[in-house]
């Protein structure tokens, strides 16, 4: 029962591991996919709880910042093509990091 967490779409209870993980570093405030320190929310990998959770803002008010439209795009892009790991931000990458659209 350890590392469980629920998805911000659809509230689905999971593993970590089987969810995409989204971070808001301190101080600068950017949202980072995968890895890195901070506030984090999850969501599953799939058409649905994406367009849930672009639709009704639900990662950024899990992460308490506005998250760039640019993410969003980069993870349809990711769905479309599975195979091909391009970061949120358009760059080839492990972790990925996107600055935020406006300071609070």
């Amino acid at each position: 029962m350890k590392n469980q967490r629920r998805c911000v779409a659809c509230r689905q209870l999971a593993g970590k591991e089987t969810f995409w993980r989204f971070v808001r570093l301190y101080p600068s405030h950017q949202v980072q996919l995968d890895q890195g320190m901070g506030r984090s929310a999850y969501l599953c990998p799939n058409p649905d709880c994406l367009r849930v959770a672009q639709k009704k803002n639900r990662l950024g008010h899990a992460l308490r910042t506005s998250v760039p439209e640019e993410l969003y795009q980069s993870l349809w892009q990711r769905l479309a093509n599975p195979s091909e790991m391009t970061s949120p931000c358009g760059d080839v990458s492990e972790s990925t990091t996107c600055s935020r659209s406006q300071p609070l």
